[in-house]
């Protein structure tokens, strides 16, 4: 299933794509995509409703926002480096066990609302990445265990402002938490939908211009690997968000280095994702 969630920010309500590109409101199904919604099997469960109650429901009207695809997970874990080519790009070694960080959950945004520059920002860049939503509770799984508690993919644009995270005090969760930094969606792509997360084509445009084309197939360390690895330091829950990294083409890899600045159109996807879009806009003070 193709799920996904619409309306204006705060007031966002649970909807279904259907195979033939019909957007359904399910808010009569009572749940929003939660915690407590893929604990409960609730992927399952709403599969199993829609065979019910899908011809109730209304199709959601053209010209909606969609919001993030996922309600504010517990956790949004990010793995470093973990394209080759882009940790070259940034002068890094290739790591030799997972890069491991985390984006504040206040940084979630809809997929494409703007992306804000932060307030004195000079660096602001962009990542496309495959994110993955836990389906249910992990720990200390092993790799073989690992797919088992996969719910579904997300697209996600990591985006990071360098000098807060490479100049501040060495601490990457300072340069990655800003309000608007992770804009979520539009799709959560359900695990039945048969996607391989390990063969997906992912690119990002700024301004029209294509700066990242490559393939999760370049990944260091795989998805299963690395949800066992973190399961060993935290427990995962239920609909926490893991992205996967960034391939080459982010603007601190060229030479000289290209940020964002206001009115920059970003434009991206992953194949079977979907796509989004983010306008950078300047800080204002409210």
């Amino acid at each position: 299933m193709k799920l996904f969630r619409f309306g204006p920010e705060g007031e966002e309500k649970p909807g279904v794509e259907l195979p033939d590109g019909k957007q359904l409101d399910v808010t009569a199904f009572g749940e929003d995509y939660n915690e407590d919604f893929f604990e409960g099997n609730g992927i399952g469960r709403l599969k199993a409703w829609l065979k019910e109650n899908q011809e109730k429901c209304h199709e959601v009207p053209a010209g909606f926002r969609f919001g993030p695809a996922v309600k504010r997970p517990s956790k949004l874990i990010c793995i470093g480096l973990n394209y080759a080519k882009h940790a070259a790009e940034s002068g890094m070694d290739v790591p030799k066990e997972p890069v491991v960080f985390f984006k504040a959950t206040s940084s979630i945004v809809g997929p494409n609302d703007p992306v804000v520059i932060p307030r004195g920002s000079e660096k602001t860049d962009w990542e496309v990445e495959l994110a993955v939503v836990i389906g249910k509770k992990a720990s200390y799984v092993t790799k073989e265990e690992a797919m088992d508690h996969v719910a579904g993919y997300v697209l996600h644009n990591d985006y990071s402002e360098r000098a807060y995270q490479l100049e501040r005090g060495g601490q990457w969760v300072k340069g990655k938490s800003c309000d608007t930094f992770a804009p979520l969606g539009p799709y959560l792509v359900t695990t039945d939908e048969k996607l391989d997360p390990h063969n997906l084509n992912l690119w990002l445009k700024v301004n029209g211009e294509m700066l990242q084309n490559s393939n999760t197939s370049d990944f260091i360390f795989d998805i299963p690997t690395v949800i066992s690895y973190l399961s060993e330091f935290m427990t995962l829950l239920p609909g926490d968000v893991i992205s996967t990294g960034t391939p080459a083409g982010v603007g601190l890899g060229f030479q000289p280095p290209r940020y964002l600045k206001p009115g920059d159109v970003v434009e991206l996807g992953i194949e079977g994702l979907g796509s989004s879009k983010q306008e950078a806009v300047a800080y204002k003070v409210q």
